[in-house]
C-alpha cells in the first residue's frame, strides 16, 4: 500500500538529480539552506501549554526540589533503634513481602 506524502509544495525550488537519467527531482541543498535561513528570521515558533500541562510542570518542579530522604523520620527511627524501643512487626513485613512477590508475576 503506498503511503501518502503530505506537506510537499511544488513551488519549492527543485533541481534534477545529477549523474542520473531518471526523471526524479531533488531539492538543491543551497536553495534549501537559504530558504530555511530566510524562513527562520521571519517566523518564530510559539507553544501554548494547557492548564493540565502547567499543573504537571509545577508538580514536576516541586518534586525535583523536595528532598529524597525525610531527615526527621530517619532521625526518629535511628533514635528508636539506639534506645531499643524500635518494634518490628514480623507479620506485617511478611505480608508486604508476599504482596510484592505476587506483584512481580
Amino acid at each position: 500500500m503506498p503511503a501518502k506524502i503530505s506537506g510537499y509544495s511544488t513551488t519549492e525550488p527543485v533541481a534534477p538529480l545529477k549523474g542520473s537519467n531518471a526523471n526524479s527531482v531533488i531539492a538543491d541543498k543551497s536553495q534549501i539552506e537559504s530558504s530555511a535561513a530566510a524562513a527562520g528570521s521571519q517566523a518564530t515558533d510559539q507553544v501554548t501549554l494547557t492548564n493540565s500541562a502547567r499543573s504537571l510542570q509545577k508538580l514536576s518542579e516541586a518534586v525535583a526540589q523536595s528532598p529524597v530522604v525525610d531527615a526527621a523520620k530517619v532521625a526518629a527511627v535511628k533514635q528508636a533503634v539506639n534506645s531499643g524501643t524500635y518494634q518490628i512487626d514480623a507479620g506485617s513485613v511478611a505480608d508486604k513481602m508476599l504482596r510484592y512477590e505476587k506483584g512481580l508475576r
